[in-house]
């Protein structure tokens, strides 16, 4: 068999090994809308793609030896990009299906994902091989030529669309881009050898283009989860019917901030509400305060801060340069000297700020299937205790499920720092029958327990001393070198 100029050679393997990585990080974006963005669901994204190259390069072996490969290369291109397209409308359908954490789904959707498309291109490299050598003297530097090759096309890959792609298009036109890239590679490539080699255009062949518009026609329709795509969340804007000027907040499927255009006072959301009572409790309306924000979303509690006390500082750490872009067009955010929006990760953020620099700090960074870890450890709450002055007051979101593992284990971390510490929650939430919103305070200084409690109002429970021992019990203290938040949450 003639072999390929070497050129092409080193390209294809180069495409195909690069298209396997911008299917194994955009598939992450694929599927967090559904199942979140947690450790097991990047494992299992990881594993699927190993999994997919590991039986695709067995397959393209076992095929090569078999078969001529300059027949086969062609078809695995173009059905690597049909696969692709079609990936879109089959995980954004099976996603509305598979919502939630459970493992199955979880290994399910991610094998929806990738594992096809990227077994199939997996298949290319060895067929590749097969076809350069031709001389058993140079085995050894063309396998490893064209290894170097392949894995460089990852490498470059794996950074293109991590800075670029992502940032630039949206999922599903990265996706379709690619799928369009691999078919008419592979389309190209047919036409290339087909004046070598007798390479008709079969029934089958015209069946597959069909599949492939088919699947593009597929992934116009689908379901989209999100109106926005940021470099973190798929996002949306509802309007309240029953408010006309409510707007929520939605990241990656789950309700994150509420904000009220016209009144930036009200709090729909009970945890908010919560966060503003700490807020009145611990100064009079009208007083200023120096408050840090981590994590912005809305900025509800900015705003709330800016309009019940005039002069305030709020300083906001949001990772997401796209919520803030968001939050400025549709939630009607106005930074400014009172409000200031800081792009970057907050852990990095804190540690570089000036001790007894703020008077409450306000954690808010956590979602219901995302969970930011460093945020989460001992080692986070000594930087919060150190920028806070003497007088000051840390009050943090926290979701949590049954068994309420993570609660126990943020408050025994939150606890092994702060001196005096209380947790908000409904009853039901903190008896382990449902998930939800808990809140947790804590200050170097006694909290106004009596006042919180009288503000929260009846319906809602502050723990504190041995009650509180008793939720915590034997959880951990979570640190930078031991937080498996990700598992704490899995239900």
């Amino acid at each position: 068999m003639e072999p390929l100029p070497s050129k092409l050679a080193a390209a294809l393997v180069f495409l195909a090994s690069g298209a396997v990585l911008v299917l194994e990080t955009v598939a992450l974006r694929l599927v967090g809308p559904y199942i979140g963005v947690t450790l097991q669901v990047t494992s299992s994204v990881i594993g699927m793609a190993l999994g997919a190259i590991a039986y695709g390069a067995w397959l393209g072996g076992f095929l090569a030896d078999r078969y001529d490969p300059r027949k086969l290369i062609p078809p695995a291109l173009v059905l690597a990009g049909i696969a692709t397209a079609v990936t879109l409308p089959i995980v954004r359908y099976a996603g509305e299906v598979l919502r939630g954490e459970a493992a199955g789904g979880i290994l399910l959707l991610t094998a929806l994902a990738v594992f096809v498309p990227a077994g199939l291109l997996s298949a290319v490299t060895p067929l590749v091989v097969k076809l350069q050598l031709g001389d058993l003297a140079r085995t050894g530097r063309v396998v490893g030529r064209l290894s170097s090759i392949g894995t460089l096309g990852g490498i470059t890959a794996t950074l293109a669309t991590g800075f670029v792609l992502v940032a630039a298009l949206s999922t599903s036109a990265i996706i379709v881009s690619l799928a369009v890239a691999l078919g008419l590679s592979g389309i190209g490539l047919w036409l290339y050898l087909r004046r070598r080699v007798a390479m008709p255009l079969t029934r089958t062949g015209a069946a597959l283009a069909g599949l492939g518009l088919l699947g593009a026609g597929l992934s116009t329709v689908a379901p989209n989860p999100c109106d926005i795509e940021t470099a973190y969340h798929c996002a949306t804007v509802t309007s309240d019917p029953a408010r006309g000027t409510g707007r929520t907040l939605i990241l990656n499927s789950a309700n994150h901030s509420y904000v009220d255009l016209a009144d930036p006072r009200h709090l729909e959301f009970e945890y908010t509400q919560w966060f503003g009572a700490v807020a009145d409790v611990m100064a009079p309306e009208g007083q200023r305060l120096d408050a840090l924000h981590l994590g912005g979303g809305g900025f509800t509690m900015p705003r709330y801060l800016t309009a019940t006390r005039p002069r305030t500082d709020n300083d906001v750490y949001e990772i997401d340069g796209g919520l803030v872009d968001l939050a400025r067009r549709e939630l009607g955010l106005r930074t400014g000297p009172d409000l200031t929006a800081v792009v970057g990760d907050a852990r990095v953020l804190v540690t570089a700020r000036p001790e007894d620099s703020a008077d409450l700090v306000v954690g808010d960074a956590f979602g219901h299937l995302v969970v930011p870890w460093h945020l989460a450890t001992r080692e986070m709450v000594v930087e919060i205790q150190r920028v806070l002055r003497p007088q000051g007051i840390y009050t943090q979101n926290v979701i949590d499920y049954p068994p309420l593992r993570f609660i126990r284990a943020e408050m025994a971390t939150v606890a092994d720092v702060f001196p005096h510490v209380l947790l908000i929650g409904e009853p039901a939430a903190l008896a382990g029958e449902t998930g939800a919103n808990f809140v947790i305070v804590a200050s170097d200084a006694p909290l106004p327990l009596d006042a919180l409690r009288a503000r929260v109002g009846p319906g809602i429970t502050v723990l504190e001393g041995d009650e509180l021992a008793d939720l915590v019990g034997s959880a951990p203290v979570l640190t930078d070198e031991y937080a498996p938040v990700d598992q704490l949450l899995a239900r």
